[in-house]
């Protein structure tokens, strides 16, 4: 990104146009950045709580009072437990530096609880590596050249432009471009063709189109014989299992869209999937990773190097990062603390001091995240963040959900105003980012915070002394060349552009994984919450829900930009024509979605986006900005994945009533 800056300020934001993967482009969101940046709203200032929690009353401090105190009653915490502090973070800033750098070293030193960064994607990537060996796929640029893309579980008009614009140049030249989605998306109006599955099916979809290959014979027995390890004999009994009949009964599509699905994947050549992770917020969200990750070594996809799939590409950065010694995992405790995992914050937060559970959380520390909008069972959430006796601190750019919830408020940079290293999850070009602008008011970087919170904690180690360009430095391998990357801005990885062609996958034995040590072979698992699982929960909520992000928001992020939640009006929930009919229910008309967990209010909208049975309630809007102070997540629930331990978002019965009639 080039940032045009005017006597000290940020005037605009463009992308670069020689960064290869992203052409130039930006998304509507980051467009905006410099109204983010100078929002009226900014917290500028270290913030004290006057009132209540969640009354939005605090007075301005000066840094040194914020710290000092801030400190004190941490170190009060932790002479009885360090575990009773807690880190709460995600990808606020998705940065080597910014994100778990000095404060994973800080938090280890103090020996506070770990934290399993579960909330987004760790249920695809787990599975991603026990298939492959490591969170690897193809390159992006050569989508250009395939002969069907696949796209599955993305809505990547929104979330996924960069890959789109390749998509586009393949479709360009005759290629065929197919939408897996429960939701008819922005994605699925370009494609040739859109596949509307019921959520939670994506692993019967696969073993379907397996079941295909393998009765069509479409499939390449040289590379499984080579390349694809034990456990395939097991799995291809598992498939014959799942002709197209008992496909289309489970996903709710019909049987001609499954065989169809499956002549063209083995027919045209090369064919790529673009999986996303939409698909794998559910009970079994792993379980289909694996699945279809397995489908290119079927075909022999991965011969070519448009051909194969991508998920992730963050494991193609491991060998060039240095994680060990930018977070110090040596400065931890022995024992090692025990580990929260942040989808169950709400859970946990309300838990008593146990054996099993360990010291009650007495204190939270909230950076790079808004978990009182953006994590599931909101009600039990805010619950544990409004509790008399924990003690919180939200480091942040604006006085978000939980920020309202805070003891104290600490201003953060954005990413005009610190330096930063970025590795990617969907290219695989190493990034630098310079700092354009200084801090606005008085925010300092997350790297300066908690370098003067160790200071006042009496924490001497050399290591929180060193600077952000020394962190930057250390994040990387020796193999990388730092100067060369600062000075150009990016950098390529050097790797093969069919990496699988020869096999060779970052496994054990270089094999495509079949039977996982740990987690089998994989198969289809039943929603939580699903009529063939609960069957009377499902009477009782008779519609499937999934919380996609709105087109102009990103999960929490942005919301609050004037301009971006205009373009989206107010909460929606988008539902199929018979649906609403059968509620008496019309578009824009308030309706009430609740089940057992409670209930939020948004606006109804009659769309073909919605397939029958299903409503899209997009989010994830702040709690305070919605109608009446909920969100989506007041209905999700806080089950786990298959695999991952991850949110199962996607996996969550509801129904739907006129705002104005009593729930039964």
């Amino acid at each position: 990104m080039r940032v045009t800056v005017q006597d000290g300020v940020a005037i605009k934001v463009q992308g670069d146009p020689d960064h290869p993967p992203t052409h130039g482009a930006l998304c509507t969101k980051v467009s905006r950045y410099p109204e983010r940046t100078y929002h009226p709203a900014r917290v500028l200032h270290p913030m004290k709580r006057s009132g209540p929690k969640g009354s939005g009353q605090f007075v301005r401090v000066t840094w040194a009072e914020a710290l000092a105190d801030i400190a004190a009653k941490l170190a009060t915490i932790a002479a009885r437990d360090p575990q009773a502090i807690v880190p709460y973070s995600y990808a606020g800033t998705m940065g080597l530096v910014q994100g778990e750098s000095m404060a994973a070293r800080f938090f280890n030193r103090l020996g506070a609880s770990l934290l399993d960064r579960t909330i987004c994607s760790s249920a695809g990537g787990e599975a991603l590596a026990a298939t492959y060996g490591a969170k690897v796929g193809m390159h992006l640029p050569f989508f250009a050249e395939s002969k069907l893309i696949v796209i599955w579980g993305s809505n990547s008009i929104a979330s996924n432009l960069h890959f789109w614009t390749f998509a586009q140049a393949a479709k360009r030249e005759g290629a065929k471009l197919v939408c897996i989605d429960p939701r008819r998306t922005e994605t699925a109006d370009k494609c040739h063709r859109h596949i509307a599955l019921m959520p939670g099916t994506d692993g019967a979809l696969a073993l379907g189109l397996m079941h295909e290959l393998i009765a069509n014979d479409w499939l390449d027995h040289d590379y499984i014989a080579r390349h694809v390890g034990a456990g395939w004999p097991a799995l291809r009994e598992r498939a014959l299992q799942w002709p197209p009949e008992r496909v289309a009964q489970t996903c709710g599509i019909s049987a001609a869209e499954v065989r169809q699905l499956a002549r063209d994947y083995a027919t045209a050549k090369p064919a790529a999937i673009r999986l996303n992770y939409g698909m794998q917020r559910v009970r079994g969200g792993g379980n289909a990773v694996r699945l279809i990750a397995i489908l290119p070594c079927l075909t022999g996809a991965w011969r070519h190097r448009a051909g194969g799939l991508l998920l992730s590409s963050s494991g193609w950065f491991k060998p060039f990062r240095n994680d060990t010694a930018l977070q110090r995992p040596d400065l931890l405790p022995t024992p090692a603390p025990r580990t929260i995992n942040m989808s169950t914050i709400g859970d946990d937060l309300l838990r008593e001091a146990s054996p099993a559970f360990g010291p009650k959380i007495g204190a939270l520390i909230v950076y790079n995240s808004n978990p009182v909008a953006v994590a599931p069972e909101s009600a039990k959430v805010v619950r544990g963040f409004r509790r008399d006796d924990l003690f919180t601190v939200v480091l942040e750019h604006f006085m978000t959900d939980t920020a309202d919830q805070a003891d104290y408020v600490l201003p953060a940079t954005t990413q005009l105003e610190h330096l930063d290293v970025h590795t990617s999850y969907g290219h695989t070009y190493l990034v630098f980012n310079e700092p354009a602008i200084a801090p606005v008011g008085e925010a300092k970087a997350n790297t300066q915070i908690f370098r003067e919170l160790a200071a006042c904690m009496g924490f001497t180690d050399a290591c929180f002394t060193e600077s952000d360009e020394q962190l930057a430095r250390t994040a990387l391998a020796d193999s990388v060349d730092f100067d060369a990357l600062r000075e150009r801005g990016w950098a390529l990885l050097p790797l093969p552009d069919a990496p699988f062609a020869q096999g060779g996958f970052p496994s054990a034995d270089g094999r495509c994984i079949i039977d996982s040590a740990e987690h089998g072979v994989p198969d289809h698992l039943d929603n939580h919450e699903s009529a063939a699982r609960t069957p009377a929960l499902a009477r009782r909520f008779p519609l499937a829900m999934i919380s996609p992000p709105a087109r102009n928001f990103l999960n929490s992020s942005f919301v609050n930009v004037k301009s971006l939640r205009d373009i989206e009006g107010e909460p929606v929930l988008e539902m199929h024509a018979d649906d609403a009919a059968a509620r008496g229910l019309g578009s824009g008309e308030f309706v009430a979605v609740f089940n057992e967990r409670g209930s939020y209010v948004c606006k109804v909208v009659v769309s073909a986006r919605a397939r029958r049975g299903v409503v899209n309630g997009l989010g994830i809007w702040w709690r305070k900005l919605g109608a009446q102070g909920t969100n989506v997540n007041e209905v999700t629930h806080q089950h786990l994945t298959d695999i991952g331990r991850a949110a199962a978002f996607y996996d969550c019965l509801v129904e739907v009533r006129p705002l104005h009639t009593a729930a039964t």
